[in-house]
């Protein structure tokens, strides 16, 4: 059957609420009993079908199959969650070039209104996560340091996003993990594009990249590169921008990589198994595009409180003979 007959029925077939979940990076899984990924829902109120194709809300008594759903997450009308259906599927006319399937669309999230954050927020973050202010405000200026007030919870946060408005993260001011993801402080917002990297688009202008894993790591990312490079406190003529993939276990999006091309990248990940792994897959992504990327090693540095350091992050705390071995350069030139 041509691509291009391919009807909604089929498109359906293909794609279904799991994979749309997936998809949108909605929180939760989707199961015979979860929580709705798209309001509040303290206890599991929500229902997709075995064979993914249904959904039912018990709390507003809303249901549907996967264009429904699509509408609910993508907030729009029922047409153009047709329309993407069938992108989904492949659905491509065959004039497309070399008769190639169809990228998969690239839907923006409807992100809440961020702000640029008091001094208090910025004190508050800064006696946080060890990071001298100077740092923090530099990731402001570029865009990629925001904050908010979250709705659901009446608590004051801190987010990782940038101009493409296409991935954010945000994490509680006062420290604590987010109730309703089961300990975890970190929150990727529903919709984003979870691999696209923090910071891109904004280090283009720069010769080197800092590739760090996670929010904590890319802010010291911003303080370390004007500690080690400026050539006066108060300008920012730094060789080196900090970008951010906010989880070692993601792929680097296929339509950043060429991003990276002409740079002098290091990548600094955490010191644990799932932070190596990271390591070595970015590192083989970007060797794709004809970068060959450095690692930066924490294995060995003790910090101040003599626990030893796991990231970047923990590195801002190193006592005086760590600080010695680590020498005076880390972020790339």
């Amino acid at each position: 059957m041509s691509a291009h007959r391919m009807t909604i029925d089929e498109a359906k077939d293909r794609v279904t609420i799991p994979n749309l979940w997936e998809r949108f990076n909605l929180p939760g899984k989707p199961a015979k009993s979860c929580r709705c990924p798209w309001r509040e829902d303290r206890k599991p109120s929500f229902s997709v079908s075995e064979d993914g194709r249904l959904f039912y809300d018990f709390g507003s008594g809303e249901g549907g199959d996967a264009v429904d759903f699509l509408e609910k997450v993508a907030r729009v009308d029922s047409g153009a969650a047709c329309r993407m259906i069938l992108d989904f599927a492949g659905a491509a006319p065959p004039s497309s070039p070399a008769h190639r399937p169809a990228k998969l669309p690239k839907v923006k999230p409807n992100f809440p209104t961020f702000d640029h954050g008091t001094e208090a927020d910025i004190s508050a973050l800064s006696e946080l996560r060890g990071i001298r202010p100077a740092g923090l405000q530099w990731a402001g200026e570029r865009g990629v340091l925001r904050f908010c007030t979250s709705e659901r919870f009446q608590v004051r946060a801190w987010v990782v996003t940038d101009a493409e408005e296409v991935n954010a993260q945000a994490r509680r001011l006062d420290g604590q993990p987010w109730e309703h993801l089961n300990g975890s402080k970190a929150w990727t917002l529903p919709g984003s594009w979870a691999n696209w990297p923090i910071g891109l688009r904004e280090a283009q202008s720069f010769p080197a990249i800092a590739l760090c894993e996670g929010g904590p790591d890319f802010l010291a990312a911003h303080y370390l590169a004007l500690r080690e490079q400026v050539s006066h406190p108060s300008l920012r003529d730094t060789k080196c921008a900090p970008v951010a993939m906010l989880g070692a276990g993601l792929r680097i999006h296929d339509d950043a990589l060429r991003l990276f091309r002409g740079k002098r990248v290091r990548i600094f990940g955490h010191d644990d198994e799932a932070g190596k792994m990271g390591v070595r897959k970015w590192a083989e992504q970007l060797a794709t595009v004809g970068v060959r990327a450095s690692a930066f090693d924490c294995s060995g540095l003790i910090r101040d409180d003599r626990k030893p350091a796991k990231d970047l992050n923990d590195c801002l705390r190193l006592n005086s003979a760590g600080f010695a071995e680590l020498g005076e350069e880390v972020m790339p030139l």
